[in-house]
């Protein structure tokens, strides 16, 4: 099963946090660009004090413990986030229940 999903994710080519239960540790924001056999590829950057890092490590499939994947962010501050309201009218879904209302 997990063969599968992370088969699924590096065809997707999204950005994924994985657990290395082995090494105790979280690889994040690595793509997960290979599988072959039992071993996985990922790639990723690491932020040094003066350098970026770029990193690609093989992993055995039996170490991975966890994988998880962003879904959406926000920014804070004082920035408005879009609404529907913003979105051309061409795009909109139109609403269901507007058209139940006789008034």
């Amino acid at each position: 099963m997990l063969h599968r999903k992370i088969y699924q994710l590096c065809c997707d080519g999204r950005e994924v946090c994985v657990f290395l239960r082995d090494q105790q540790r979280w690889i994040e924001r690595a793509r997960i660009i290979d599988i072959e056999g039992d071993l996985v590829t990922l790639r990723y950057e690491t932020d040094e004090e003066d350098e970026v890092c770029s990193w690609e490590e093989m992993v055995r499939l039996e170490s991975i413990g966890s994988v998880t994947q962003k879904l959406a962010s926000v920014q804070r501050g004082n920035i408005d986030p879009p609404t529907t309201e913003d979105c051309p009218e061409a795009e909109r879904i139109p609403n269901p229940y507007t058209d139940l209302n006789p008034d």
